[in-house]
């Protein structure tokens, strides 16, 4: 924790029963990454291989597994699917359980590693390790996609995109003519923008104290950006005198609790809705009036934009191949793979 990602030689062992072992072609580096290994995150196991955005081809499978073959292209996740446990049979939540425990712990469900380096075992992380050439998921966290999708592209509907996307169409469930803000403009906040496009609001305002993030936002859907350090007072007493009451729909998609407080305040009262996306720091806790609630306004949070993961991801990635869905144009950097740690600094 703390440190560089160092680059090791490992062995990666054979997938056990309802095991998948997948080659990485591409992976993506999400902030989510960069917390772990900060060491602020609770759960955050070392050693460990990080990486949960990535995109690749099975190379073997396990005892029993039947869903994907060697040589399907695939997309780990890092929410599973198992299609059994009572959440993934509840309409209502994306958030399977079935190998939650072990995977909290940083080991495959039957609670042992498949990665070891110099005769010491490494950790598994968030069920996917993909900043590996090689790695091994269980079976129900793993989806096969369209043969002729490029992996270097949709390695980022693993995490980011869908995250986003998904808050603005199934957790918000955003209505045509409604005005949105979106707090926070990095990758995260540019997929909600285009999810409240897709659900045709008619105002999307971007908040981020970064304004070299606003020509980017526009180029997606939004129509002002607008930064906090502009104002005296309160941004969310702004976006209420800005929008005539407050907005239909706001998102935070930072991690900070102090701004989750103010996209709750900047919605409308009587309907507004505020969803967390962001994932804040261990031990921090959210705060505002009750009154706000009593009025009127819904607090939400989402994970994984809601979408259970091995029916929808395919889903997605047939979106972008139709051209339905922005992905190429989220990427500013491509580096090879002994450079990830240039990839953390930018």
């Amino acid at each position: 924790a703390g440190k560089p990602l160092s680059l090791e030689e490992i062995e990666v062992a054979p997938p056990e029963a309802h095991e998948v072992r997948i080659k990485i072609i591409a992976t993506a580096v999400c902030h989510t990454d960069a917390y772990t290994l900060s060491g602020a995150d609770p759960e955050g196991k070392f050693p460990a291989i990080l990486g949960h955005e990535g995109a690749g081809i099975v190379e073997s499978v396990g005892e029993g597994v039947t869903k994907v073959k060697p040589g399907d292209k695939v997309i780990p996740l890092y929410i599973p699917q198992c299609g059994e446990c009572k959440f993934c049979l509840n309409p209502k939540t994306n958030l399977c359980q079935k190998i939650r425990v072990t995977q909290g712990q940083g080991l495959m469900p039957d609670g042992t590693t498949r990665f070891t380096c110099r005769g010491k075992q490494v950790f598994h992380f968030m069920g996917t390790s993909t900043f590996s050439e090689y790695t091994v998921v269980a079976d129900i966290s793993v989806t096969k996609i369209d043969d002729s999708a490029p992996l270097d592209k949709v390695c980022l509907l693993g995490c980011g995109l869908s995250t986003g996307y998904g808050a603005a169409l199934n957790t918000a469930r955003v209505e045509p003519g409604t005005t949105c803000a979106v707090f926070g403009l990095g990758a995260v906040g540019l997929a909600v923008v285009v999810g409240c496009k897709a659900a045709g609001a008619s105002r999307i305002i971007g908040i981020d104290i970064n304004k070299a993030k606003y020509e980017k936002a526009k180029e997606f859907g939004a129509n002002e950006c607008i930064s906090p350090k502009d104002y005296q007072k309160p941004i969310q007493e702004v976006l209420v005198e800005l929008t005539d009451g407050g907005v239909d729909y706001s998102f935070e998609c930072i991690g900070n609790v102090d701004v989750m407080r103010a996209a709750l305040e900047a919605c409308h009262k009587g309907w507004g809705t505020s969803v967390i996306v962001g994932v804040a720091g261990a031990g921090k806790e959210i705060s505002t009036r009750p009154f706000q609630l009593v009025t009127g306004r819904t607090w939400k949070g989402t994970a994984f934009g809601g979408w259970k993961s091995v029916e929808n991801v395919p889903k997605l990635v047939c979106d972008y191949m139709a051209k339905k869905l922005k992905v190429d144009e989220f990427i500013t950097h491509v580096l090879p793979f002994d450079k990830i740690n240039e990839a953390f600094d930018l």
